[in-house]
């Protein structure tokens, strides 16, 4: 499986530069473009859970511990396995929606259309099933009532979210901004002030002065990783395309590997003060890690539940609205609650998603000659 995962990444890296070389100058713009806060907001937000929240606490002392990871510090490891790099991921496939489908339609093929449909719903379902099996980590003595209850309230509001998406874009753009009150409260409790943030944060840099370990799986946990962004890559790809605000190719590509990193950063930046300095992390600050880790999963499953009913039309406008929201809501909490029945993992999904890369790449190729891609001179 690691060697198809690096393979897979070696050939998504290639083609994501050869895009810039060739077409860099290209304008691309979605079919309901935004600004590019607005834009950011809705990247970051859709692309990312409760996992970059609660996760890096407990994997810091991993890193420590494992002799795989020794190459760097702990804090430029976490960055490494959600910063920078991975978000080419989404590059690729963003570039491909903007500009590539439109001219091709492949996945309006029936066979294309399915799987991609298929993947995202069971994804959809998937980050539901890892929110309700993390619960009772996040929530110290949550009863089994409350865990399931509070699930299906998400469920139910990323439903009604995802009824227009206006309600999504402003649920992004107030989520990024809950992050960044997160931060700057977390920031103040820690008494690190200007000086603590700026020399934590430079540990960041061992991340890019070893750039080239991170291409590749260094261990398992960084395989599901990559297998985790792989699954995602093409449903944000397909979602956040529409929302592109005309800019060109290199910019896109900035905007995507820079933009989201910033904010990831600083975010790591405090957790590791407070791992390092052992800090105890408890009453608010803990409720609020959790209330906006519940919200980054709202921001998950409304993107995602957005993007297959508009694939599939079943949407308010075809529908009704009492059926859809019932139809999504009953047919999500469902799937989520028969994950708990099954053996599935991300890894499967992201193989899955692989294989759909490899079915694009080869259609592409024969369609090459049909005038319907981009002239390597096009501006």
């Amino acid at each position: 499986m690691q060697l198809i995962l690096s393979t897979a990444i070696f050939v998504t890296l290639l083609t994501s530069l050869v895009i810039v070389w060739r077409w860099g100058n290209l304008r691309c713009e979605g079919s309901m473009p935004t600004s590019l806060f607005a834009f950011s907001a809705i990247l970051f937000t859709s692309g990312l859970d409760v996992g970059l929240i609660m996760f890096p606490l407990t994997e810091f002392p991993a890193y420590i511990e494992d002799s795989a990871y020794s190459f760097a510090n702990p804090l430029a490891i976490e960055f490494g396995f959600w910063g920078f790099l991975v978000w080419a991921f989404y590059f690729l496939t963003t570039f491909y929606f903007c500009v590539v489908e439109p001219r091709v339609k492949l996945f309006e093929i029936p066979i294309v259309k399915w799987t991609n449909n298929f993947i995202i719903i069971a994804t959809c379902a998937f980050t539901g099933f890892l929110f309700l099996s993390y619960l009772p980590t996040y929530v110290d003595g949550i009863s089994q009532f409350f865990q399931y209850g509070l699930v299906a309230v998400v469920v139910l509001c990323a439903v009604l979210s995802s009824t227009d998406v206006k309600y999504v874009k402003i649920l992004s753009i107030s989520s990024t901004w809950v992050f960044f009150a997160l931060i700057g409260g977390m920031w103040i409790a820690s008494d690190m002030g200007l000086t603590g943030f700026v020399g934590t944060s430079a540990l960041i840099g061992e991340y890019f002065t070893n750039l080239h370990h991170f291409v590749t799986p260094i261990t398992d946990s960084h395989a599901f990783y990559l297998f985790w962004w792989f699954s995602w890559s093409i449903m944000i790809g397909q979602f956040v395309s529409r929302f592109v605000g005309s800019i060109k190719v290199w910019q896109l590509l900035i905007a995507l590997m820079v933009i989201p990193s910033i904010p990831i950063a600083a975010w790591f930046t405090v957790l590791y003060y407070y791992f390092e300095n052992e800090i105890a992390i408890g009453g608010y600050i803990k409720f609020s890690m959790v209330v906006v880790g519940t919200i980054f999963v709202m921001n998950s499953l409304d993107s995602l539940m957005r993007l297959y009913t508009v694939n599939l039309n079943f949407t308010v406008k075809s529908v009704g609205r009492t059926k859809y929201i019932l139809g999504n809501w009953i047919t999500m909490s469902a799937l989520i609650l028969l994950y708990q029945l099954t053996p599935l993992k991300i890894e499967w999904v992201g193989l899955v998603v692989i294989a759909l890369y490899l079915i694009v790449y080869c259609l592409l190729f024969v369609r090459r000659d049909q005038g319907q891609l981009i002239s390597p001179t096009e501006t």
